[in-house]
């Protein structure tokens, strides 16, 4: 086969979804590929006569069982058996020739050890994750890489480190959606050679240094006061403005105000109370005055 022959069946193969792993024959190979084809087809006759000596004990290493939520990668004398994955229910294999690598294809979750991070705006912050991921191609789990929950996890660890480090602190504590949804974007890309596909990325949780918190909360302490204080002198505002409005009004009409007073008195008295201050103007006083100091005279 000529090596334009080679490069034309290796882009056929990754247009249709191969994964990498799978083999593509050079020259050399090809060379001795008879041979080992037929040493192949020779082992596999000895096989079946062992299994037909044997049987039917021989069922017991011929027959496997995988679950629903598994599929089996059969290996015969290593290469990959045709048919891809086997599975659920009950197949056969050809002992001594095939070895078979089982694959979980449930949602696996995992926590990211905490990172600590440099943010953009040079805040040290630690940050954990957790992470949900599952084997959509299992053939390419077992030949692209050796131990794809491994590499996930670690994978996982340094894509939050870098991503992060690219945020301020402002947008970790208030867009943690976006953060968690880039991260996952990243995540599946990496990930997606090795037939694994991470359905979630979250977050848990954005731990500051103890002098930043305390920093923190005093200028948040400082900015509630202000507010508090503003408000305060809004309403003692709206206060003297209403206070005014009622003096207008009073004072265009003189009883207005004995209603009022009255009204004083009667809530005063309402409360049950044993002793009544009753203030009396000092006119009437002074009237009073008067009069006794000219009978003295």
């Amino acid at each position: 086969m000529a090596s334009s022959d080679r490069e034309v069946l290796k882009m056929e193969q990754g247009g249709h979804g191969a994964p990498s792993g799978y083999h593509v024959p050079n020259s050399e190979e090809e060379d001795t590929g008879g041979c080992t084809t037929c040493c192949g087809y020779l082992l596999i006759f000895f096989s079946w006569i062992l299994m037909f000596l044997t049987f039917p004990f021989c069922l017991c290493a011929a027959i496997k069982i995988v679950q629903e939520y598994e599929r089996a990668v059969i290996f015969r004398m290593g290469r990959l058996a045709p048919g891809g994955a086997k599975g659920p229910g009950l197949f056969f294999i050809l002992p001594c020739l095939d070895e078979i690598k089982v694959v979980d294809q449930r949602t696996i979750s995992f926590d990211v050890p905490p990172q600590e991070v440099l943010s953009k705006d040079s805040v040290t912050v630690t940050v954990d994750a957790v992470v949900y991921f599952r084997v959509f191609n299992p053939v390419m789990s077992v030949i692209n890489v050796q131990n794809y929950q491994a590499s996930t996890r670690l994978l996982a660890a340094t894509t939050l480190r870098n991503i992060l480090g690219t945020k301020t602190l402002a947008e970790m504590l208030s867009h943690r959606d976006s953060v968690s949804a880039e991260m996952q974007e990243s995540l599946d890309t990496g990930t997606d050679p090795w037939g694994v596909k991470v359905e979630r990325v979250e977050i848990k949780d954005v731990r500051l240094p103890l002098q930043l918190q305390r920093a923190m909360a005093a200028e948040a302490e400082a900015s509630r006061e202000a507010r508090a204080k503003v408000i305060a002198a809004e309403g003692e505002q709206n206060a003297s403005r209403a206070l005014k409005e009622a003096a207008d009004i009073i004072s265009e009409s003189p009883s207005a105000l004995q209603l009022r007073y009255l009204q004083t008195l009667n809530t005063i008295s309402a409360e049950k109370n044993s002793t009544i201050i009753f203030p009396l103007p000092i006119d009437m006083l002074s009237g009073f005055a008067g009069g006794k100091g000219g009978t003295k005279m």
